[in-house]
């Protein structure tokens, strides 16, 4: 009995292996605002595979904050709820039954997947103070080799409650870029900055 017999054979791949590439990279788009201060408001650009010490590093530096060594992230539901913790150390009174997440070791990508994901940062440690984060945007194809605040308006927060001086943000993020003020942009609604009796619950 004579049977037949198919191969099928794996040529080269043809298509645009870079547009492929460029599908696959992922840009966060975040901003970032404060319950303390109505009109400060800042947007981050940054790459899903940036660790969270690098998002870190963008706040504090554009905030010209102090490096306290036991900042963290919040990854929370829809409702302020806490389900992951992101620290920046490892503390010893800690359950040992908890995962540790650092920030050196985690990506963006690991834990934030969806446009208007809440996410808590906390810029004051001993004060027990975050900022508020919003995913507001999935930017494919536009990659961001080093993250950057895009936009920015107001004046943050001081980073102790007992600081007499408002601290200014530093030169260095002072282009025209970033101080591109929100209100009248498209992407900026007012009413987003309304938190007023927000608290998060771990």
């Amino acid at each position: 009995m004579k049977s037949n017999i198919f191969l099928i054979l794996s040529g080269p791949v043809t298509g645009d292996l870079s547009d492929n590439k460029q599908k696959d990279q992922m840009t966060f788009r975040i901003t970032i605002f404060s319950q303390e201060v109505e009109d400060f408001v800042m947007e981050a650009r940054i790459d899903a595979e940036a660790k969270f010490t690098e998002l870190h590093n963008l706040i504090i530096s554009t905030c010209n904050y102090q490096d306290m060594n036991n900042h963290g992230f919040l990854i929370c539901d829809d409702e302020w709820h806490v389900k992951d913790h992101i620290r920046q150390t490892y503390t010893g009174d800690i359950d040992s039954e908890e995962d540790i997440n650092l920030m050196q070791n985690c990506s963006l990508r690991d834990f934030l997947e969806e446009e208007g994901q809440r996410i808590a940062y906390i810029f004051d440690p001993e004060g027990k103070r975050f900022f508020l984060m919003e995913i507001s945007e999935l930017l494919f194809g536009q990659p961001e080799p080093k993250g950057r605040i895009s936009k920015k308006h107001g004046t943050p927060p001081i980073q102790h409650l007992n600081e007499e001086l408002t601290l200014q943000p530093t030169s260095e993020v002072a282009d025209e870029e970033t101080e591109e003020e929100f209100y009248g942009d498209d992407d900026f609604e007012e009413g987003e900055l309304d938190m007023e009796g927000f608290e998060i619950n771990e």
